[in-house]
């Protein structure tokens, strides 16, 4: 195939298949709707940190101002906020679909798939004869369950809302109050038909929808997302996505990050009990040690531009983009070198990120270095900092210290390569002018 050729099919066939993947309406419903849910994450994790700094002279130091008990209360935000990452999940996932169609109150639409979520989660009758809710199915255990109610009851109350199945008021009335009532209906069905579910699954040994849903989604995808294997393939389709000027991250966090979150909770939990960490791949995991300045762990490369390139193009980008970098923000070099389509940078894109997931995977495996105990910073947030703040030790900021200085030395030769043809470009363009 001809360079000619080639380069028609992927700007014709290949690129627009994957934009069009990127970009329906369901895949973007579910990266806003976890998106939703980074916010409170962050602000649990922020308290979190504040509860249970690993630092012995400052848990002193607060315990002996404000009591012994000063960690639980600080908690109560974290608690508050961490643990409704389902419940936010499901708002925003249904939210963001129903509003991407014609004619539908999104509200509304948001409303009926949080009240069919909370249909699908077993309670249990108190001694007082109240309900009691299992609150672990509001966090990180019911993002699959909010996942599947926030786009298949969404998609059914559309359908209803579209077959003019609607409780219509005067036009003197408000439209917040005519949307409610239109809402009646198409909202009575959409629960009746998640209420048949589960009064279906209740008389199988599975007894609950969210035990179907771990049993054949959530288990079997935890158990191939927290191995090596898995997190090599994940950071694969990210990187080649990338190559192809989609944003791989986005592409597939509506299906993924659910697991990564969960991996991520789970392991906040065994923090707070004391009890050893059993994930190693987690959301923080890619955020922290894997895409170290952004996709493709370009800091490295941004680093050799700064200072060891002699093309003046190659280092007034490496000076544009050294700021960003830093905070894990990569498009000002991804699509200014351009690394899109560059088949000169391929290689050490998908490199650079694979290799920093054996060395830290390994390196947690064996105990050198701790794993994320369930902080999740900003992604934004500069590596050594997050290193130390994701994993509460020392040991995680020089992690990502070792793997920046080797996905430096992985860029190098491919950057010394575009680096030599640029300048002499360069010179030969000098030359020509003479």
């Amino acid at each position: 195939m001809s360079e000619k050729k080639e380069n028609n099919f992927l700007n014709e066939k290949l690129i627009p298949f994957f934009n069009k993947i990127s970009s329906a309406r369901h895949m973007v419903a579910l990266r806003d709707g976890m998106t939703a849910a980074v916010p409170m994450i962050i602000i649990g994790s922020i308290f979190m940190i504040i509860g249970q700094f690993p630092v012995k002279g400052y848990l002193d130091f607060m315990a002996s101002i404000f009591g012994p008990n000063w960690s639980n209360v600080v908690q109560y935000i974290t608690n508050a906020s961490f643990h409704i990452m389902g419940l936010v999940a499901v708002a925003g996932i249904s939210y963001s679909l129903a509003r991407s169609y014609k004619n539908i109150d999104p509200f509304s639409a948001m409303i009926v798939a949080i009240g069919a979520f909370i249909l699908t989660i077993p309670m249990q009758v108190g001694k007082d004869g109240g309900l009691l809710i299992p609150l672990n199915q509001f966090d990180s255990s019911g993002l699959f369950t909010a996942l599947l109610v926030g786009l298949f009851v969404t998609d059914l109350y559309v359908w209803l809302m579209h077959k003019n199945l609607v409780f219509k008021m005067p036009d003197s009335v408000p439209p917040a109050v005519s949307n409610s009532f239109a809402a009646l209906f198409p909202g009575a069905i959409s629960l009746f038909v998640v209420w048949l579910i589960r009064l279906g699954v209740e008389a199988t040994p599975m007894k609950s929808i969210p035990n179907v849903i771990t049993f054949f989604l959530q288990a079997p995808m935890s158990k191939v997302t927290n191995t090596l294997g898995g997190a090599i393939v994940i950071e694969l389709v990210v990187c080649i996505l990338w190559f192809f000027g989609i944003h791989g991250a986005n592409a597939i966090s509506g299906v993924i990050d659910p697991v990564l979150y969960a991996a991520l909770s789970v392991n906040y939990t065994a923090f707070k009990a004391n009890k050893p960490l059993p994930n190693i791949i987690t959301k923080t995991f890619f955020d922290n040690f894997v895409r170290i300045g952004g996709c493709g762990a370009t800091l490295g490369f941004v680093i050799l531009m700064v200072f060891v390139a002699k093309d003046q193009e190659m280092k007034a980008l490496g000076k544009i983009s050294i700021g960003p970098a830093i905070f894990n923000i990569n498009e000002p070099v991804v699509f200014g070198t351009p690394i899109v389509l560059n088949y000169r940078i391929i290689i050490p894109f998908i490199l650079a990120p694979m290799a920093n997931i054996i060395a830290t995977y390994t390196a947690m495996k064996m105990g050198w270095v701790a794993k994320t105990i369930g902080i999740y910073p900003p992604w934004t947030t500069p590596p050594i900092l997050s290193g130390i703040l994701s994993t509460g030790h020392i040991s995680g900021g020089v992690m990502q210290l070792f793997n920046i200085v080797m996905d430096t030395l992985i860029y190098y030769g491919f950057f010394k390569s575009m680096d030599n043809a640029k300048l002499k470009a360069e010179k030969e363009m000098e030359q020509a002018k003479a």
